[in-house]
């Protein structure tokens, strides 16, 4: 079966604003604009013009049956990307290769309520940063599950070479 691969237009690839090193790898037409997968960041074009580094994105997971790319972020509700042609091109895989490029270690924990990831993440300029995100349902204010997101950042970070 063969699918037309789209080629991101002059004008799309002039609104990114890449940085200084920054380039585009990948993307795919979208019905509402275009998904660029650029070296530091993912940007989305159209009414939802987005751009955020690897690290805001915690995963996301395609599904071919309704050309649907969802993006889960780390601050924010999911993001359906739905493709134009059902073809993602190579995106799926550039995508996924950069928010792993982006994760130096990371560890899920179970926790009442749900679950966490405690990671070191690279930003753009190759800093790293230690980052938590918890299921909607564990209760952050807990004395006990604090000390153990503490507890778990502290090691990743240790293990990282990173003070806390």
């Amino acid at each position: 079966m063969f699918f037309r691969r789209a080629t991101l237009p002059a004008d799309v690839r002039q609104t990114l604003d890449l940085a200084a090193g920054d380039k585009v790898l990948a993307s795919a037409e979208l019905d509402d604009g275009w998904a660029v997968a650029s070296r530091q960041h993912l940007h989305l074009t159209g009414a939802r013009a987005v751009r955020r580094p690897w690290s805001a994105v915690d995963r996301a997971s395609a599904d071919p049956e309704t050309s649907t790319i969802t993006v889960t972020w780390v601050d924010a509700e999911p993001t359906a990307l739905r493709l134009v042609d059902g073809s993602p091109g190579p995106f799926p895989t550039v995508l996924r290769e950069r928010v792993q490029t982006s994760v130096v270690l990371a560890e899920r924990i179970t926790l009442p309520g749900g679950a966490a990831r405690v990671a070191v993440r690279r930003a753009p300029d190759g800093s790293l940063f230690s980052q938590v995100s918890v299921d909607g349902g564990v209760d952050v204010d807990d004395p006990a599950i604090r000390r153990r997101l503490d507890v778990t950042e502290s090691a990743v970070r240790s293990a990282c070479g990173m003070g806390l």
